[in-house]
């Protein structure tokens, strides 16, 4: 983390809508340092301003592209304190629709490789001054398969194993790994959801529980704390209970991801 005297410098991905325009906000809002990544210019500008922010117009799932905003980050800011992976993608799919293949490969492409692709150019540069924080947002949705969400929750499985991985190979460089994962966050994303979401929260009340878990460097986490509960209580559900309770659950809606 930074000295106390020091802004942050803070570099986020999913910039420009939901949960990581919020962690924008709240972030810019105490003065730290931003880099803001994203695939819509206008919405980065309009949730830039007034903030200390360099904006890069970027798809997580383009390594090439991240590698090049990460390169102008750093040399025009430093190497930042903390890169939160917040950029993904959530659509129902169905294994047998043909128009769902492409969608299986773009939500494995944005939810998982889209971490790596975010935190492989500030790796060596934090390891070389021996501090820094990469946070991945991961989701409760991956704990169990879901029904019709069968590549978002793989997706966010993988992301959490991923991060897990990720974070043995780094904490002998005093690089901290952290892992959150969400319920229901009050965003564009849940607003497309034809069903009741329990405990959903603000999205900017969301934005402040996940930075004071990076403040305190909390490997992994469940927000809110009712998911917590939930979370667990799916995990070690006998496999024959999960199935009677949730084969008929409600699903997302199918669709390309814009």
């Amino acid at each position: 983390m930074p000295e106390s005297n020091k802004p942050p410098v803070v570099f986020i991905t999913g910039a420009s809508s939901g949960l990581g325009a919020a962690l924008a906000r709240h972030y810019g809002g105490q003065g730290a340092i931003l880099g803001l990544c994203g695939r819509r210019s206008e919405a980065l500008n309009e949730i830039s301003s007034g903030l200390k922010a360099h904006c890069f117009v970027a798809d997580v799932r383009d390594a090439a592209a991240m590698r090049a905003a990460a390169d102008s980050f750093i040399e025009t800011v430093g190497v930042p304190d903390i890169v939160i992976g917040c950029a993904g993608i959530s659509v129902g799919t169905l294994t047998e629709e043909a128009d769902d293949l492409d969608v299986f490969q773009a939500v494995m492409d944005a939810n998982v490789m889209g971490l790596v692709h975010t935190f492989h150019p500030f790796v060596g540069p934090m390891k070389s001054l021996g501090k820094g924080i990469l946070c991945g947002i991961a989701s409760v949705a991956g704990v169990r398969g879901l029904p019709g969400g069968g590549a978002y929750s793989a997706s966010k499985a993988a992301a959490r194993v991923y991060l897990e991985s990720l974070r043995l190979e780094l904490k002998p460089f005093g690089i901290d790994v952290i892992t959150v994962s969400p319920g229901y966050i009050d965003t564009p994303m849940t607003n497309v959801n034809p069903y009741p979401m329990p405990f959903k929260i603000p999205v900017a009340g969301a934005a402040r529980k996940i930075a004071g878990l990076i403040k305190k460097r909390r490997p992994e986490s469940v927000i809110p704390w009712q998911m917590t509960i939930v979370a667990a209580a799916m995990r070690f559900m006998p496999r024959w209970l999960y199935d009677r309770l949730f084969e008929k659950a409600p699903r997302k809606p199918r669709g390309l991801p814009t």
